[in-house]
């Protein structure tokens, strides 16, 4: 609300300036820590007549800023957990969130999880097309390329999918296994890096397996754009999932900035 001097519930001196306040409340906070409502003020304003709770929205807005990575967190899934910072939860491996609705989101996390995306999905593309085109149309690139050839170029294209862009994947695996509290994550990073090392060894060592697992070839099946594929569609879920967090959490602090008044 404006204030003017006729209306003024308080009124504070800061600096030869005289400062209007629209309820002693207000004019208490101002007190306290005149610098951080007085931040980002434009020079020369006209303080006679002004709207108090535009220093607090100001200050509010520099400490949502400058606090983001010091406030405090909270999983959806398990309001227990809390800690200073973003992370993800202990108990779920989900990212979690600030406990404040207003608190100015980080979104690292989500624009991480978009670029592993991005990259998996470079590579998964053409390793699906060469899979599935083998298995369409009759082994067609097989014949341009050869058989051997072709297991070493899905495990070329499968590789950074699984070893760099799943890297988030297998952590909370790990982390769950460690703390022996299992999640889908525990799932997902089994279920990828049994298939990615299975198809590693049958690549590179194929004369290891006995020959009730070969096909009619003689080559043993591998099964690299599983485990790409998976880890391609699991950050797809991420990503939708992140976004859809941030825009509830920015709505939320509108909202709540929206129905910010003075008294």
């Amino acid at each position: 609300m404006k204030v003017s001097p006729g209306n003024a519930a308080d009124r504070f001196e800061h600096d030869g300036t005289e400062h209007l306040f629209c309820s002693t409340s207000c004019a208490e906070k101002f007190r306290a820590d005149p610098a951080r409502y007085l931040e980002n003020q434009d020079e020369g304003a006209d303080h006679g007549d002004h709207s108090c709770s535009d220093h607090e929205a100001k200050a509010d807005s520099a400490a949502r800023r400058e606090g983001s990575k010091d406030a405090i967190y909270t999983c959806p899934m398990h309001p227990e957990v809390r800690q200073v910072g973003p992370g993800d939860c202990p108990k779920c491996g989900m990212a979690l969130e600030p406990v404040d609705a207003t608190a100015e989101q980080d979104d690292t996390e989500l624009r991480d999880m978009t670029r592993r995306f991005w990259i998996a999905t470079a590579f998964t593309a053409p390793l699906l097309v060469h899979v599935m085109g083998n298995m369409l149309f009759g082994h067609v690139f097989e014949s341009w390329i050869g058989p051997a050839a072709g297991q070493w170029a899905e495990l070329a294209l499968a590789t950074p999918v699984v070893l760099w862009c799943a890297w988030p994947f297998f952590v909370r695996g790990a982390r769950s296994i460690r703390t022996v509290q299992p999640n889908m994550w525990t799932l997902i990073s089994i279920g990828v890096a049994i298939a990615y090392v299975f198809s590693v060894i049958a690549t590179i060592a194929s004369g290891l397996f006995p020959e009730a697992l070969r096909g009619d070839d003689g080559r043993v099946g591998v099964y690299f754009e599983a485990a790409a594929a998976i880890v391609t569609l699991v950050l797809l879920g991420q990503v939708k999932e992140l976004r859809a967090r941030r825009q509830t959490g920015g709505a939320s602090a509108n909202s709540s900035n929206s129905h910010r008044e003075c008294g």
